[in-house]
């Protein structure tokens, strides 16, 4: 069952659309903007993150916890990147939206 992880955790529709390019603003809880500081880090900069955003990782996270986010996010980035080197990007793919048990918005 896809996603069902993360909606036994709390995803809901309306918190994963806070995650935009304004997160830092949103009302998304402390430990989640820690957990994006950590894919922006991650994703988009050279170099580990900032002794600060370590400090709030560690305040949010347990050691355990930063390596399985470490992980999903390499396989995330491993798997985004092998996509692009076959020539897979996703505006080539099919996609297909299911909607969330218990939301409004109807499947495309």
């Amino acid at each position: 069952m896809r996603f069902a992880v993360a909606r036994h955790e709390g995803l809901t529709e309306e918190l994963a659309a806070e995650v935009d390019d304004q997160w830092e603003h949103s009302t998304l809880s402390e430990r989640h903007k820690a957990a994006l500081v950590l894919a922006d880090a991650f994703l988009a900069v050279d170099g580990p993150p900032s002794a600060a955003d370590q400090a709030t990782l560690h305040e949010h996270f347990s050691d355990a916890e930063l390596v399985e986010l470490g992980i999903g996010l390499a396989l995330f980035h491993g798997f985004s990147k092998m996509l692009i080197a076959l020539g897979l990007e996703p505006e080539q793919m099919q996609t297909t939206v299911v909607a969330t048990p218990g939301s409004s918005r109807p499947a495309d």
